[in-house]
């Protein structure tokens, strides 16, 4: 006659790693991995398109799954960067560069947990500790820039005519970033802080293969006051989304990261669709000192000249 057990009974020999029958059947858990979301005008939507795909570690094990997004979460992030570029250009340089520095001083209170991740995709303690230090300088440093490139690169024009004439920089609206592939924080601060600290609105995709400090990243931003919409960030592959960036008519520069003879090719014929600004950085190591430079805000700045004449008596006044 055989022997019923209580549903307690079965709990508990679960939880032992017994079967009902009393025999031990070894057993491993399955860790629960954590399903990144992307960072789109403030928010954290799921990728439209449902796909996703595990990162790995240096040991080759799953450390989580990645959003993959698409050529629609791409239209998503344009939207949102869109109709933040009159809000975050309109601002003062100086309130902008206020609110770079707080975001410096939150990846400060959380370069415990950069250290951790940049660990995870194979550096060591001390590559990583060094790697995330730069990265909070960076943003610092462009921080302090914020208020400064206008006096520095902004000039008053020798005319032959009875005018005042004088150029200032002016931001070029939104911009398109395909980040560093090896350098998963650094890179990634090196090239948003110059686009953002200019009053441009940025789209980034991160690293494909060492994606978790950018997600972390996005955390830190959607916690900081910097408005919805000035920084978006997509995970997924650089194949799938580096031409749906170049051919949006609404994205009016790219800048990318290490791109190919064959990607400068599609980029350039694909950019002469709306005219669109095609910036190739020219940094082989981004820790190193050519990682950083005012010259990197002048890439998405448009030069916006006017003439003003001379007042002379009491006949003069107006511009044009």
């Amino acid at each position: 006659m055989s022997k019923t057990l209580s549903k307690p009974t079965i709990a508990k020999a679960a939880l032992n790693g017994h079967g009902t029958n009393g025999t031990a059947k070894k057993s491993e858990r399955l860790p629960v991995m954590k399903t990144y979301k992307i960072f789109i005008g403030g928010k954290f939507p799921r990728t439209e398109s449902g796909r996703y795909y595990q990162v790995k570690g240096d040991d080759g094990k799953p450390l989580a799954n990645i959003c993959r997004s698409s050529r629609k979460d791409v239209r998503d992030a344009v939207i949102a960067a869109r109709g933040a570029v009159s809000g975050w250009a309109g601002r003062s340089a100086f309130n902008r560069g206020q609110i770079l520095y707080r975001i410096g001083e939150m990846l400060e209170g959380r370069r415990a947990q950069f250290v951790h991740e940049i660990m995870l995709h194979g550096g060591t303690r001390e590559h990583a500790e060094a790697r995330v230090s730069a990265a909070i300088d960076r943003w610092v440093y462009y921080a302090g820039w914020c208020d400064k490139y206008q006096a520095v690169f902004s000039s008053v024009n020798p005319t032959n005519s009875s005018h005042f004439n004088f150029s200032v920089q002016e931001p070029t609206g939104v911009v398109g970033i395909m980040a560093p592939e090896g350098s998963a924080l650094l890179g990634l601060v090196s090239m948003i802080a110059p686009v953002i600290a200019g009053g441009n609105t940025c789209i980034v995709v991160a690293s494909e293969s060492m994606p978790l400090p950018a997600v972390t990243f996005t955390e830190v931003l959607a916690t900081s006051d910097l408005p919805g919409g000035v920084v978006n960030i997509l995970t997924g592959y650089r194949k799938e989304l580096l031409k749906p960036l170049v051919t949006h008519m609404d994205i009016n520069a790219v800048v990318v990261d290490a791109a190919t003879k064959e990607e400068r090719v599609m980029l350039e014929t694909e950019a002469t669709c709306n005219l669109k600004r095609v910036v190739y950085p020219k940094v082989s190591d981004w820790s190193t000192e050519e990682g950083q430079s005012p010259y990197f805000i002048l890439d998405t700045q448009e030069v916006k000249t006017t003439w003003h004449p001379i007042e002379r008596g009491q006949g003069g006044g107006g511009g044009y």
